[in-house]
């Protein structure tokens, strides 16, 4: 029976190790694309439609901006009315009346007149002033603008930010993937060896089961990281629009130098934090908004001029041409006037508010960011020695073990702790790599991304 579990078990792990980081992608119809870092970089901005999204509000915005930039120049109107009209006129004779009379002629004398004429006439009116009205007008566009560019960058931030965790996280579970099928197969040979010992009488029965145990523990172990990565490719595959998967080929890294110090980092969070901006144009907006509310309860100067093209079928009433100045000033409206610029107010308001708590949630997420990246890389760098220290631990207890100096535990030990090592090595460049995507995110820096890449000093192999 142990003879047939142990094959049972080999089979297993040679059918896990052929499906291999990459069997799983095999299935599909082509093969993973291979990509660096800066080309998945380039890929996912060239196919996110949430930054395709933002981008298009972006020229919508521009486009709004551009057609309120001429709201100085007159504004011409053609029109042409077709008109079927009937006109009577009445006039008085005075002291023509006797003289009319005696030819039978009534006082006063009425004229009837029926047609049917076409109007084309061109109207043209030119605002001189408006209270303020247009420049405010002017301003909200503009700001409108660059809130919709504040939001695509915080849309391109996020992105990437989340690009960084798939595209690293799928390297951590092949990392992970590695480990767990070099620990399987350590434990498999080390069952072997048992087993063989056991034959030969030099071990318990009580020691080939703790080494099966161990060894089961890592196939568990090792199919739930063939999982994990199957999940981590599905999501970076989607994330970047590509069916038959990615392989990332840009390894997991530390840079083993601090950052810059965190005072420089919140500087910057200061001055170009997309959500900062953003919030900036919300408030440009909302003081435009008062503005124009303002400009409402001012009275509006015009000037106008208006020619007819067909005086000959004009009424008796129609000028053939007109040029004048017009006031207008509204008395009385529906709309409360007093409570739209108090409206127009709040929203200014809530505005500056939110960006006070913007400032210090940044801050906070700056420090925190920050301090996560220098805790990684400590991490990773305590860990290289751990790892060296267990490789020889092993060396160590399997010839202990040959020499019956140690027993199959210390062996099983000894090769989980080679596993954990180089797992949480990988997981700490994995913390680094995150950390610092989040603090470049947070400080508004994301597109210096690449420049940390290219300055790493320590990978995971």
């Amino acid at each position: 029976m142990a003879g047939l579990r142990r094959a049972g078990f080999a089979a297993a792990l040679s059918l896990a190790a052929s499906l291999g980081t990459w069997g799983l992608a095999a299935a599909q119809e082509a093969e993973p694309v291979s990509l660096d870092y800066f080309a998945a970089q380039q890929r996912f901005l060239d196919r996110s439609d949430a930054i395709e999204a933002a981008g298009a509000n972006v020229r919508s915005r521009e486009a709004q901006e551009q057609s309120v930039r001429h709201l100085r120049r007159p504004d011409v109107d053609l029109e042409v009315q077709l008109l079927e009209y009937q006109k009577t006129l009445y006039l008085p004779l005075g002291s023509l009346a006797p003289v009319a009379g005696q030819f039978g002629i009534a006082d006063p004398l009425r004229f009837k007149q029926e047609m049917t004429v076409t109007r084309p006439i061109a109207t043209a009116t030119l605002p001189l002033y408006t209270g303020g009205q247009i420049d405010a007008t002017r301003a909200g566009a503009r700001a409108q603008l660059n809130a919709a560019k504040a939001e695509r960058d915080l849309a391109t931030d996020t992105g990437l930010s989340q690009l960084v965790q798939a595209y690293y996280g799928q390297q951590l579970a092949e990392r992970a993937l590695g480990v767990r099928r070099d620990v399987l197969a350590g434990l498999e040979r080390h069952v072997s060896d048992v087993a063989r010992l056991e034959q030969e009488g030099f071990a318990s029965r009580a020691q080939l089961l703790q080494a099966e145990v161990a060894r089961d523990e890592a196939a568990r172990e090792y199919q739930n990281a063939i999982a994990a990565l199957a999940t981590a490719n599905a999501s970076l595959a989607g994330l970047l629009r590509s069916p038959s998967g990615v392989r990332p080929v840009s390894p997991l890294f530390i840079i083993s130098k601090p950052l810059e110090p965190l005072e420089e980092f919140t500087a910057v969070s200061l001055r170009q934090h997309p959500q900062l901006r953003r919030l900036g144009a919300v408030r440009d907006e909302a003081a435009a908004g008062i503005r124009i509310e303002e400009a409402k309860r001012k009275p509006q100067v015009y000037g106008f001029a208006q020619y007819n093209f067909a005086p000959r079928d004009a009424l008796l009433t129609d000028p053939d041409w007109t040029l004048g100045v017009g006031f207008r000033y509204k008395f009385l409206s529906g709309v409360d006037r007093g409570a739209s610029i108090d409206a127009a107010r709040q929203t200014a308001a809530q505005a500056l508010a939110g960006a006070r708590e913007t400032e210090t949630q940044i801050g906070i997420g700056v420090t925190k960011a920050w301090f996560e990246v220098d805790a990684a890389r400590r991490s990773f760098l305590l860990l290289e020695s751990a790892i060296v220290s267990a490789q020889e631990n092993l060396r160590l207890q399997s010839i202990a073990y040959r020499e019956q100096q140690a027993t199959s535990l210390d062996v099983v030990d000894a090769q989980l702790g080679i596993g954990r090592a180089r797992i949480q090595q990988a997981q700490a460049a994995y913390d680094y790599v995150t950390a610092l995507a989040d603090l470049l995110s947070v400080s508004g820096q994301m597109d210096r991304m690449a420049d940390y890449v290219n300055r790493a000093d320590r990978i995971v192999p």
